[in-house]
């Protein structure tokens, strides 16, 4: 299996990986857990990969996973578009590792180890 467990059923766990990768890529950058960031940002890195293909069935194959939320009220640019029209091209001249996780902070309450997940520059 590709992918830790995070202590979900399967479609809870797609749907939390859903939801931080279209975060991540609308924002630039999220904090969660570290075994969740370490998760998305191999998530992330192949969506990414798929945005510098370009072509339709890799956009096809992105939209089945990014959610369809705007980004940008004023364009009405979805994460989608955004993947595909910014952040794909500016790694077009890198292999791989496109984005970094940094490890933050213990968390109050539960005491468990926090990180930032962010696309490297």
């Amino acid at each position: 299996m590709w992918n830790r467990k995070l202590g979900r059923t399967a479609d809870h766990r797609k749907a939390l990986l859903r939801n931080l990768a279209t975060s991540l890529i609308a924002h630039g950058q999220v904090e969660t857990t570290e075994m969740k960031a370490k998760e998305i940002s191999s998530v992330v890195d192949e969506l990414v990969t798929l945005a510098k293909r370009g072509d339709l069935h890799a956009r096809r194959q992105a939209a089945k996973f990014v959610r369809d939320v705007v980004v940008d009220e004023a364009t009405g640019t979805t994460a989608l578009q955004k993947l595909f029209n910014e952040i794909g091209p500016a790694y077009k001249d890198r292999n791989g590792g496109y984005t970094r996780v940094v490890k933050t902070r213990i968390r109050r309450g539960d005491a468990a180890p926090m990180a930032i997940v962010e696309f490297v520059k």
